[in-house]
């Protein structure tokens, strides 16, 4: 499992690729060889980026579900709708699908931010609103989230 820090602005060309900061690259090393998966997020207008050994980690999660409910079928459906595998190219850059780069409104200015184990890929204008929108409401969430936990029990 790996533990990614940082939000970096940077751009897409005309194609979709987008060129990682040095700083991510680095942190990426150790699994740059094995591949990544690329998918639109559950709750906002971004994509996620997956290392090949987290995607598979989720999967098998995923697959302990009962495929005789129906339910269980309709989210596998949806959350694996328009996965890709992506690769980093010889100078850094990954080539975001077409179709993944308008979902998420991806043109020119893209922020990626780490999200733990994760990469966030934003279009810059919208993730500065989601920013702003979660700011006011950013302590009442914090101590709804974190406000409980003993952090000793926690595996």
């Amino acid at each position: 499992m790996i533990n990614l820090i940082g939000t970096y602005e940077v751009k897409a060309d005309a194609k979709g690729r987008v060129m990682f900061s040095s700083a991510l690259k680095k942190q990426l090393q150790p699994i740059l060889n094995e591949g990544f998966v690329i998918k639109r997020a559950v709750f906002h207008p971004c994509l996620e980026l997956y290392s090949m050994e987290e995607w598979n980690l989720l999967m098998a999660k995923l697959n302990k579900l009962n495929k005789f409910k129906k339910k269980n079928n309709d989210f596998i459906r949806r959350f694996t709708a328009g996965v890709k595998i992506v690769e980093f190219d010889a100078a850094g850059r990954i080539l975001i699908p077409k179709d993944l780069c308008e979902i998420a409104g991806i043109k020119k200015q893209v922020v990626l931010s780490s999200a733990v184990n994760i990469i966030e890929i934003w279009d810059k204008e919208r993730y500065e609103k989601a920013i702003d929108d979660a700011t006011g409401d950013f302590g009442d969430l914090a101590e709804e989230v974190m406000g409980n936990t003993d952090f000793d029990e926690l595996p």
